[in-house]
């Protein structure tokens, strides 16, 4: 059983790291949050050479990323070298594109196919390739969702998971036993809350919604995950105060 570790999903903080001064800006808050890892995602054309340096500067691990899937499929070995560069072991996509979906259950098929034609050469290059969920794959074909189409019809072995706490909520799907069922298969999950706010349901910090984080933590020490990635795509406050506050409350739960 592995200790896992808290990263800052950056795609929270999308909006102050366009540039480079603004990336290294950027940095230093989340290190002097006390996070030790990122996920670089949402990220303005930096290069890589400076992402890395700048990360580095900072202490910062970077554990995974969130890259396109026309990059992987159509550019695999740019992407390789990009992720060797930052010695970040993970890549993962943050949604299935548009394409397959349209097509329906035959869409969700293809996608657990080609997605696992990637991971398999990715694999050959010392890196895993992770999927990233929403609540539009809770949709129903018969007695399977498209996200069960997903997890069964792909190699286990070649497409691992990003488990989305809010967005598997969102969808009616049961967090917990989801965990359960990726056990083994997640170097990553991504942590946000849910709340409700005007009749509406909204994204949280962690401990500050309504998700059972008791369990969610029990569920998922469980299930060997290296990584605990902070995500809010939306905050009513500082994104970086939302972040700092998911850190606090998760330390307080006794995360290390």
């Amino acid at each position: 059983m592995t200790e896992p570790k808290l990263a800052a999903q950056l795609y929270t903080v999308r909006d102050f790291t366009k540039t480079a001064d603004e990336f290294r800006a950027s940095m230093a808050k989340i290190a002097d949050i006390g996070y030790t890892a990122v996920q670089v995602s949402g990220i303005g054309p930096i290069p890589h050479e400076e992402v890395k340096a700048i990360t580095d500067a900072f202490e910062l691990t970077i554990c995974i990323t969130h890259v396109g899937f026309d990059y992987l499929q159509h550019d695999l070995e740019a992407a390789i070298a990009q992720h060797k560069l930052w010695d970040c072991p993970n890549v993962a996509i943050g949604s299935m594109p548009a394409g397959y979906r349209e097509q329906g259950e035959a869409g969700f098929k293809r996608f657990a196919h080609d997605a696992t034609e990637v991971g398999r050469r990715l694999a050959d290059a010392g890196l895993t390739f992770s999927y990233h969920n929403h609540s539009f794959e809770f949709v129903r074909f018969g007695d399977r969702t498209g996200l069960d189409i997903i997890y069964e019809e792909s190699d286990p072995r070649y497409l691992m998971a990003e488990l989305d706490t809010y967005w598997v909520q969102h969808g009616g799907g049961d967090v917990i036993d989801w965990i359960d069922k990726l056990a083994g298969r997640m170097p990553v999950i991504h942590f946000k809350d849910m709340v409700i706010h005007e009749g509406q349901q909204i994204m949280a910090e962690i401990g500050e919604g309504n998700l059972n984080w008791r369990g969610i933590l029990d569920a998922c020490k469980d299930a060997d995950i290296d990584w605990y990635a902070i995500e809010q795509d939306v905050c009513r406050r500082d994104p970086f105060d939302s972040l700092r506050i998911s850190y606090d409350n998760l330390k307080a739960m006794g995360v290390s």
